[in-house]
């Protein structure tokens, strides 16, 4: 999937055309302090770059990271009233259709510059549907062409009719699936017109559907960059050599139903009744790679078998249209977004964020994140659907879809996490489709609320601690007690998490007695709500004079061990700290 880009913007008179683009294309908008450090990090990440500013900035910020012009991304300029849009790097690499999709929505200029292509109207270096050969002699071609040359065009390019054409001509182009050489003068375009359909038992090694596709091509005489994608059928979505023989093609993969695939049948050339008894398809590798390839496509390398793994490939017309064809893996980031705040979310998280499709959350975190949000639906749920939630986020993401189901905090510290894969433990019976059980899984992990406390306040979690939730709505309050004493007595700083609702008022004062029957009266306690948001509110108090008025759901409570001191600082701070014990090793720290 290709990489969201960056809108950079330098004050308030480009922000409304910013957050527009940031809505169409979508794409991140950015507003940094530290522009050039912020837009060179972007630049590293290959994230394509859109600067409402003048081209000078842009040039001054990047000039010094230029190197390679093919590992570069797109690089555009765009003037703060959306009248011209420029492609400054990566014209040929995307940043010239960019600037054309930019124009178009504002209804400005695209001010193309690339030579061929402003001159010809066409892209010889990254046609779309087509992989040139050898690059390596675009450049002497490109020359000659500007020079007045003519060229020979032998095979079928439709894309390259604008071209000035001759049949005796010096330049030649290529248009094939064969691995056939080019030269000096003589370019090589593969069509990407072959899917290739794979099949294999449970737990195939993945070298061995490798090696098997790569001999069935080889034999065949094809090049791998005529491929357009791999396919496979649905049960197979979630089996690591498929998936492990896509990646290491770079290639697009998608699957199709069983019923999907035994439309085929008719076309196939070995259809297999052991197959059909089994996964009740008469073929997977033929069939798969004929639904893609299309009705008018031709198998031209009938299924062969290495090991425990079937390929066959099919030919297509013209380049296969990937884009809506069959159903990709789906894919599930489980995402802490840290207390809330931007500086305090992770780039894996804003990352995940940005790649998904769909938002799933409670209402609150979905508020959190609107600062990324460009095309991705939201799923809204109220605070305490945890599981609706959950198997809503699993069967979007069975559907193909690229999902978010996001957590304050860290998404596996009393979040979301633990319950997804609850849910997805064949022992738990929950009611998911056998595509959401083969999805793609990640979990991004946040700044849990006790970290961000100890944070706010020195270091009280500097020696052994455990946390403890209060609530007993999933855990009976007799556990709960059983390991509030078993804490207290090994002396633990504890972390308390949902201390206090509407329903539980005293949960946290029986924690809090507990902890009092082994600790000095002056242990200090933390309260810390809301950190990093709107209404942050910290407190640090001695354990003989703590109440719990004040303390909330939204609060995390965090009681010292007997070792744990604190002291005030010359603002009028409280620091809080818990020592490794280094001084009673070495002596008095000095």
């Amino acid at each position: 999937m290709a990489l969201t880009p960056v809108i950079f913007i330098l004050g308030p008179s480009a922000r409304d055309l910013g957050a527009s683009l940031a809505r169409h294309l979508p794409g991140e908008l950015r507003e940094p302090e530290e522009i050039k450090s912020e837009m060179r990090r972007a630049f590293a990440d290959r994230r394509p770059i859109i600067g409402l500013c003048a081209t000078g900035i842009l040039v001054r910020i990047l000039a010094p990271l230029l190197a390679e012009k093919k590992s570069e991304p797109p690089v555009i300029a765009v003037a703060e009233d959306g009248s011209v849009a420029i492609p400054l790097l990566g014209g040929h690499h995307g940043a010239n259709d960019l600037a054309r999709r930019i124009a178009e929505f504002t209804g400005g200029t695209c001010a193309i510059t690339t030579a061929s292509e402003l001159r010809f109207g066409v892209n010889l270096e990254e046609p779309e549907g087509y992989r040139l050969a050898n690059p390596e002699h675009l450049k002497d071609f490109v020359s000659g062409l500007l020079a007045g040359e003519r060229v020979r065009v032998k095979g079928e390019a439709p894309w390259l009719d604008e071209l000035p054409q001759a049949a005796e001509a010096r330049l030649s182009l290529l248009i094939t699936e064969y691995a056939l050489p080019g030269g000096p003068g003589a370019l090589v375009y593969h069509p990407q017109s072959l899917a290739i359909g794979v099949g294999c038992e449970r737990g195939a090694p993945a070298t061995q559907l490798l090696d098997n596709v790569k001999d069935a091509l080889a034999a065949e005489g094809l090049s791998p960059a005529a491929l357009a994608c791999i396919v496979s059928i649905d049960i197979k979505a979630d089996e690591l050599a498929v998936n492990e023989l896509a990646r290491h093609l770079d290639l697009p993969l998608r699957f199709f139903s069983g019923a999907e695939l035994n439309a085929e049948t008719h076309r196939l050339k070995t259809p297999s009744e052991a197959v059909f008894r089994e996964i009740g398809a008469w073929g997977v590798a033929e069939a798969a790679a004929l639904r893609a390839a299309g009705p008018q496509s031709e198998l031209i390398v009938p299924k062969t078998v290495r090991g425990r793994t079937t390929c066959a490939v099919a030919r297509a017309p013209g380049p296969i249209a990937v884009e809506g064809l069959g159903r990709p893996r789906g894919s599930l980031s489980i995402v802490g977004l840290g207390p809330g705040s931007p500086e305090w979310r992770s780039p894996a998280a804003e990352a995940a964020l940005l790649r998904a499709a769909d938002w799933v959350g409670y209402g609150l975190y979905l508020d959190l994140v609107q600062d990324l949000r460009g095309r991705q639906r939201e799923h809204r749920f109220p605070l305490g659907q945890e599981e609706t939630r959950a198997l809503h986020a699993l069967n979007l993401a069975g559907e193909g879809r690229d999902v978010a189901l996001i957590c304050s905090g860290d998404a596996g510290i009393y979040a979301m996490a633990a319950l997804v894969f609850e849910l997805l433990d064949p022992k738990s019976g929950a009611d998911l489709s056998e595509a959401a059980r083969g999805i793609a899984l990640e979990v991004v992990p946040g700044i849990s609320a006790f970290q961000a406390a100890a944070a706010r306040t020195g270091a009280v979690l500097g020696h052994d601690f455990c946390a403890i939730s209060l609530s007993d709505l999933l855990t009976p309050w007799e556990t709960i007690e059983r390991r509030l004493h078993a804490a207290a007595e090994g002396d633990f700083v504890v972390a308390f998490y949902n201390p206090r609702s509407q329903n539980r008022t005293d949960h946290l004062d029986r924690a809090i007695a507990i902890l009092r029957a082994h600790r000095p009266s002056d242990t200090p306690v933390i309260a810390a709500s809301r950190l990093g948001r709107p209404g942050e509110r910290l407190q640090v108090v001695d354990l003989g004079r703590f109440t719990s008025g004040e303390v909330d759901m939204l609060t995390v409570v965090i009681v010292g061990a007997s070792t744990t001191s604190s002291f005030l600082r010359g603002d009028g701070s409280r620091v809080v700290y818990t020592p490794r014990g280094y001084s009673t090793k070495h002596g008095a720290l000095s």
